[in-house]
């Protein structure tokens, strides 16, 4: 009887040795990619950003298909879920290639901190005005401050993703130098002379007779900027492809066998 009972203990023992080792290997295989999740998240919402290009505004400089990295340090990433922003490394700048929040209103556009109720839409554009700045667009020409915005064309022609071509020039913004885009004919969208607000920017399109932006929308504030674009870390021309299209392992094959842009991967933005 003795023994019996010494048995039963033994595997009482035993079993309830058992759950702590299953609870540790439980934590050793889940809790480890818990915190590799946690960290990615971090990284993603602090420090870098992947952000894809989905339309032409940024012609030539960025292509529909690029996939490049937004510096969420650089004008000081804000904690998710406050209103709280970590410290800047820098101020943005004339000529930065930027990713901004805007808020839309059906298929209109505001600034998001016009009207923060509405939806959010992400957008990336080029810094042209800074705080007190006078900028004006008259037939095609950006003027700052009094002076016309110096350029210079190119012989070349741009053909965009539906065959038009486009007349292609330098534009030198204050010592930033960078390409824009002007369809031949086209009466473009002009603006009235206007001055930036303080802690407010002017943003447009590379792509000048293709792009909605602040000569549509108005200037946006520093805290709905993401961050600076640094450099593609993918390219390939996706143009036309549906997310459905995109789940087929076919469209994968093509786009990686004839469609990449292997020059463009690893190129920083300016």
């Amino acid at each position: 009887m003795r023994a019996k009972a010494s048995a039963a203990a033994d595997r009482q023992a035993n079993g309830a040795g058992k759950k702590p080792g299953v609870l540790r290997a439980a934590w050793d295989q889940g809790g480890t990619l818990v915190l590799a999740v946690l960290v990615a998240l971090g990284v993603r919402a602090c420090v870098i950003e992947p952000f894809r290009i989905p339309s032409s505004s940024m012609f030539p400089t960025l292509l529909i298909g690029d996939h490049l990295f937004v510096d969420k340090l650089a004008y000081g990433a804000r904690i998710p879920f406050t209103d709280i922003h970590l410290p800047a490394m820098r101020d943005p700048r004339r000529g930065d290639v930027v990713v901004f929040d805007v808020a839309r209103n059906g298929s209109g556009i505001v600034p998001g901190d016009r009207r923060p109720d509405l939806p959010r839409d992400t957008f990336i554009k080029r810094i042209v005005g800074m705080p007190g700045d006078r900028v004006e667009v008259r037939g095609g020409v950006l003027s700052i401050n009094g002076e016309p915005v110096p350029n210079r064309p190119l012989p070349e022609k741009f053909v965009d993703e539906n065959g038009r071509q486009l007349d292609e020039a330098i534009e030198d913004l204050g010592g930033v130098e960078h390409g824009i885009l002007d369809l031949p004919g086209a009466p473009g969208l002009d603006l009235r002379a206007v001055t930036v607000e303080p802690d407010r920017y002017l943003m447009m399109g590379d792509n000048r007779d293709n792009s909605r932006d602040s000569r549509e929308w108005g200037t946006i504030r520093r805290n709905e900027m993401r961050g600076p674009a640094m450099f593609l870390y993918w390219s390939w021309d996706s143009e036309g492809k549906s997310w459905l299209q995109m789940l087929s392992p076919l469209t994968w094959w093509d786009l990686l066998v004839h469609r990449m842009r292997w020059s463009r991967i690893g190129s920083w933005v300016h």
